[in-house]
């Protein structure tokens, strides 16, 4: 299998399925004669040309909207958001009609539409681009909340993504864009909804999405090796709808569960999984469900402060220890 960066990983998604598909186009602010800020559509132009693959102005409303009318008329768009910071100024065209334009209309439009859009801090972007808002869309009954980690889960689900009929918003990371990992080759689908167990273990459950993967996977090695702990890592990569049986059976074998998240910890995506658990895992529960967040504040532009404000592998193996 060749070894693809995440970045590369999500351009091959795009270039395989707009060759597939001439109803697939690409638009956003830079990601024609740039290639994306983060290079994901990178070449893009190119080989497909200005009628689909197109820069528009800078209005996240508009954007959107554009991707909602297209849909609606049968075409498939993807339409990019520079960072999920500025999604909150498309949340009138998500919330009230991408994600409910088809129940409004008894099934009668489809809006296959696909909205990516990178989060996340530890960039030192500073308090107002570096949120991890997933949790606002996780809230909004209608849509699809995928969050890959990997570049094959990047791949495999933005070519799901783009192939369904509903409303899709696509949560990348800036800080794995360069991350590497193996990448079938060929025909990669990965099915939307189904979670992914990164690391078998038999005494605590880690659940995890995006960067916080990689650090729950760094803390799973610490335990093995420092505490005889042995922990299974679980990326549920669709948060909505999130993959309950899979959570469920490793819960089921190991009694403990831990979850960690670059969310605040507020209404968010952890504490609703972890609600979840426990009312549905109760007798399976050893310990109380434990959810570790980043620090319920704006994040610091200095570096040593926002170090402070995010999970590590540290605070994940301190929480398990306490379990376990």
């Amino acid at each position: 299998m060749p070894t693809l960066t995440y970045a590369k990983a999500l351009n091959e998604a795009l270039r395989e399925e707009m060759r597939r598909d001439e109803r697939v186009f690409v638009a956003g602010e830079e990601v024609a004669k740039w290639g994306g800020p983060f290079t994901v559509t990178k070449g893009l132009l190119d080989e497909f040309g200005e009628k689909r693959v197109r820069d528009t102005p800078i209005s996240e409303q508009a954007i959107v909207g554009l991707g909602i009318g297209a849909a609606m008329a049968g075409l498939r768009p993807v339409v990019e958001i520079m960072t999920i910071n500025f999604m909150l100024l498309a949340m009138d065209q998500i919330v009230n009609h991408m994600a409910k334009l088809r129940y409004m209309s008894g099934g009668q439009v489809n809006i296959p539409l696909v909205v990516r859009s990178p989060g996340g801090g530890g960039l030192q972007m500073g308090a107002q681009h570096s949120q991890s808002l997933e949790s606002l869309f996780v809230h909004v009954p209608g849509l699809i909340v995928i969050a890959p980690s990997t570049p094959a889960d990047a791949k495999g689900l933005l070519k799901s993504a783009i192939r369904d009929t509903n409303p899709v918003i696509f949560i990348e990371h800036e800080a794995i864009y360069a991350t590497k990992g193996e990448v079938p080759d060929g025909e990669h689908l990965i099915p939307i909804g189904k979670a992914d167990v990164k690391r078998e273990g038999s005494d605590v459950t880690i659940i995890a999405h995006l960067r916080m993967v990689r650090v729950a996977l760094e803390a799973a090695k610490r335990l093995e090796a420092e505490h005889g702990i042995s922990a299974e890592v679980i990326d549920p990569r669709t948060l909505r709808p999130l993959d309950k049986q899979t959570l469920l059976a490793s819960l089921r074998k190991t009694g403990k569960a831990v979850i960690v998240q670059e969310c605040w910890p507020h209404c968010s995506f952890g504490t609703d999984t972890a609600y979840m658990l426990m009312s549905e895992g109760f007798d399976l529960l050893d310990a109380p469900v434990k959810v570790i967040s980043s620090v319920n504040c704006p994040f610091p532009y200095s570096s040593a402060l926002e170090k402070l404000t995010m999970p590590t592998a540290d605070t994940v193996v301190e929480a398990v220890r306490q379990l376990a």
